[in-house]
């Protein structure tokens, strides 16, 4: 069950990039990326300090039943710029037909589309795996330039069109968010150094999928991009790139993508809890690796192998990204992949394609 108290923001737009903004950019700029700052900063701290409080105790693997599931239960409320969510209205709940405002529709479709991958691809029902009604709030404040998961439910801004779409445009971005109350429920990854990139980067991996499995493409037919479309006049960039870490964007007021692909280029730093948005490029660019050498639809295999990793028990708080790679091979074989078949060669190889020899 996901623990709600103390629970704190997770953003998808990393703090370096607003820092930037706050540092270079004009005056109503700056005044939007400073407020976004202060309201994110506190609860950054937060989750760091107390991610690994949530854990829920031993986990087994595979007695999970699913019940009766397969139905997402979706409300999106409208906060008409305020930041106080206990007044939004509702806007579309369950079963009710499209609106025709672009944002409550594209919230209400998104959530929708990563029940679905979850439940089609994983028979997990919701974020919790019991049902979690699906709440999307809009329109977040009149000058917050970020999209999160607070514990409970997605919050998205509007951004200012100049610099930043809505925080609705991207399917992946909904994924990515709502992928972090999975990992609170099952691994309490600690937010923080690789523990917390692996915490960013499992939320990467689903935010893909979502879309993958909503355009029904195959590994090789998918971006691997995460946000595109988020960045207002740049249509071909995006936040991150799986199979290009460190190549996403490249922006005279952003900076360029900070991403590392392999572990001789692992970024030393105490910003942004030490780098959990910049390191999960080197995990990201080894889910991009074995999902195109297994081949096929990325959530077959590859994203199974990755989902039961995240459940599984030997996955500690504060666990390392060789760990985690050794983790990966073990739910390899217990899906049936044994060493001396070409998945369990796949990750391997992908691990050892980016640094990482298990």
């Amino acid at each position: 069950m996901i623990r709600h108290q103390h629970d704190p923001v997770r953003c998808i737009l990393p703090p370096d990039i607003l820092q930037r903004i706050a540092q270079h950019g004009d005056e109503e700029q700056r005044r939007r990326a400073l407020h976004t700052l202060s309201r994110d900063n506190t609860l950054r701290a937060f989750r760091a300090q107390n991610s690994i409080l949530r854990a829920a105790g031993p986990k087994e693997i595979g007695t999970e039943e699913a019940g009766a599931g397969g139905a997402p239960q979706r409300t999106i409320y409208d906060c008409a710029t305020s930041e106080d969510l206990a007044s939004a209205a509702v806007a579309r709940g369950e079963g009710d037909g499209p609106t025709g405002e672009v944002t409550v529709d594209e919230a209400y479709d998104g959530l929708g589309a990563t029940y679905k991958l979850l439940w089609d691809a994983y028979q997990r029902d919701s974020i919790d795996d019991e049902g979690l009604q699906l709440k999307g709030y809009i329109h977040y404040g009149d000058a917050y330039d970020n999209a999160f998961w607070d514990g409970q439910e997605m919050v998205f801004g509007d951004g200012d069109g100049k610099l930043f779409n809505r925080f609705t445009i991207a399917v992946d971005i909904m994924g990515h968010e709502l992928a972090h109350g999975v990992t609170e429920d099952e691994a309490q990854l600690v937010y923080f150094r690789q523990a917390g990139a692996l915490n960013e980067h499992f939320s990467d991996v689903i935010g893909s999928l979502v879309k993958q499995y909503q355009l029904n493409q195959r590994a090789e037919e998918a971006d691997w991009l995460i946000g595109a479309g988020l960045i207002a006049g740049a249509p071909d960039q995006a936040l991150r790139s799986m199979k290009a870490p460190g190549t996403a964007y490249d922006h005279p007021l952003l900076g360029r993508d900070r991403q590392p692909a392999h572990m001789d280029d692992y970024v030393q730093t105490m910003e942004d809890n030490g780098g959990v948005h910049i390191n999960s490029g080197i995990p990201n660019h080894a889910f991009y690796l074995a999902a195109t050498i297994i081949g096929g639809y990325a959530w077959e295999v590859a994203g199974r192998i990755w989902y039961e990793t995240q459940r599984d028990p030997r996955l500690k708080p504060t666990c390392q990204f060789r760990t985690y790679a050794r983790i990966t091979l073990g739910a390899a074989t217990r899906l049936g992949y044994g060493s001396s078949s070409d998945e369990y060669k796949a990750v391997k190889e992908a691990w050892h394609g980016v640094g990482i020899d298990v």
